[in-house]
């Protein structure tokens, strides 16, 4: 261990100090002020003589006279199966009054890369009970699949619903040696607010029992926020890899993580990228996405949802645009949509999940599930297209045809994507659903779907009460 009290400079959120041995890039700090307080920190650039040091703390009460001890090791995260059920704060300790943690390991929280050849390919299907992601944007294990929400729209409750009900289906009942499910919920830069909302809903359902939970707070340092999402992946991996569960990560907010980026950027008086981001954000995001994933040869997987709102409800901004290049897809929830008093107000046009495809089928959910998705997903758009007509010549000027797509427009929403955030639907229920609006077109318009699958399914009696009610 090496003490010096050699502060040169303090600039935001960062510590200078002069050395006169090497010291480690992302060694441990403990910094002591005057006033009795040891503040951690990590070494954030190292060169001869000179250390950059981010404080996790906050850099209040740090002068020229405090000391700087260098732990010579790099912050590890304590793991142990006994954490689910506790909440836990930006920094990896307990706020929820429980004992301490008695670790059975500590893991270096930059954790390795996944080796390609060591993947295993994701194509395991996870129900979220919300029809939306379910039917139209399958989630997958191993997959990293985005929300992108705006300022204002309901994320949270979405995050919620997810963390709330997601559950593996293949592994049915009296199955032996199946693997357990495991929620990490990693929130950084939320209110108090948010946090209180979060915590007394985990507690009314009980899925806090089953749940890690990580909360970085408004007031909390910027640079803890840099570490959080850290934290929480690498208990996943513990939990995943070494314990054999399938963990989902759910990650809030990523505009919030990226904000601190730029923050320690410009006290580092970096050259900025685009909009004043650091350059190297596209390699900072990788490291925390790229952590998703199966291992072949082990048991558990590691599923991201990270939850990002882009500023000015604008995705050409850096944070999805880099965030959309990295991962598989993304979850595009919708003003206007919200505005209609749609729960969740996710829209199934712009959302794409690249894996669906594989994580969907006969065996393992319904083997008309990527023909109805698939059916659903062009009438709607069709239905969509007919909306702009319609402020132009009016809905008398369209042919039956358009106005049944129309109708089916109308539907898809108020059935099919409004749920409400306490309602949870099994993939069987989803695409029941899914039929009931298909059977409001004509059989010749389903032109995605084979003859037999529309002979067992299609309604009759649908068409005919969708051709009653118009008339």
């Amino acid at each position: 261990m090496k003490e010096y009290q050699t502060i040169t400079e303090v600039s935001g959120p960062l510590v200078f100090a002069e050395v006169d041995e090497p010291v480690g890039y992302d060694e441990i700090v403990e910094i002591e002020t005057p006033e009795g307080r040891t503040l951690r920190g990590q070494v954030l650039e190292s060169s001869e003589g000179l250390v950059s040091i981010q404080v996790f703390e906050g850099t209040g009460g740090i002068d020229r006279n405090a000391s700087v001890r260098f732990l010579g090791e790099t912050m590890k995260m304590p793991v142990t199966e006994d954490l689910l059920g506790r909440v836990l704060d930006g920094s990896g300790n307990p706020i929820d009054g429980g004992p301490d943690i008695v670790p059975d390991e500590r893991i270096d929280i930059v954790g390795e890369a996944i080796n390609p050849y060591s993947r295993e390919y994701p194509e395991e299907f996870i129900q979220t009970g919300v029809s939306a992601i379910d039917g139209m944007n399958t989630l997958v294990r191993g997959q990293k699949l985005p929300i992108f929400s705006g300022s204002g729209l309901p994320h949270n409750e979405l995050a919620l619903q997810i963390a709330r009900q997601a559950t593996v289906p293949e592994e049915e009942e009296g199955d032996e040696g199946g693997s357990e499910f495991a929620v990490i919920f990693g929130a950084m830069g939320i209110t108090q607010e948010e946090a209180n909302e979060f915590m007394q809903d985990f507690e009314r359902t009980g899925a806090l029992e089953r749940s890690v939970v990580f909360m970085n707070l408004a007031d909390d340092p910027a640079v803890e926020r840099t570490v959080t999402p850290r934290l929480a992946l690498t208990t996943a991996e513990y939990l995943a890899f070494e314990k054999g569960y399938h963990v989902l990560v759910i990650l809030t907010d990523i505009t919030n993580y990226c904000e601190a980026l730029r923050e320690i950027g410009a006290a580092r008086e970096e050259v900025p990228g685009r909009r004043g981001y650091p350059g190297y954000m596209y390699t900072d995001l990788a490291q925390l996405y790229e952590r998703a994933g199966r291992i072949e040869g082990r048991e558990g997987s590691v599923t991201q949802i990270p939850i990002l709102t882009m500023p000015g409800d604008d995705d050409t901004h850096p944070i999805p645009d880099l965030t959309g290049y990295i991962t598989e897809g993304q979850i595009v929830m919708d003003r206007d949509l919200n505005s209609q008093g749609i729960e969740p107000p996710i829209n199934v046009l712009p959302s794409l999940s690249r894996l669906m495809d594989d994580g969907i089928g006969e065996g393992l959910t319904r083997a008309d599930h990527g023909d109805v998705s698939d059916q659903m997903y062009a009438a709607y758009a069709e239905g969509e297209d007919l909306r702009d007509l319609v402020n132009i010549v009016g809905r008398e000027a369209l042919s039956e045809r358009d106005n049944k797509f129309l109708d089916f427009a109308d539907r898809f929403e108020n059935e099919f994507a409004q749920q409400g955030y306490e309602t949870n639907r099994t993939i069987e229920d989803t695409l029941e659903i899914g039929w009931d609006l298909l059977s409001m077109l004509p059989k010749e318009e389903l032109n995605r779907i084979g003859e037999d699958l529309i002979e067992e399914h299609y309604r009759e009696d649908e068409g005919e009460q969708v051709e009653a009610t118009a008339d």
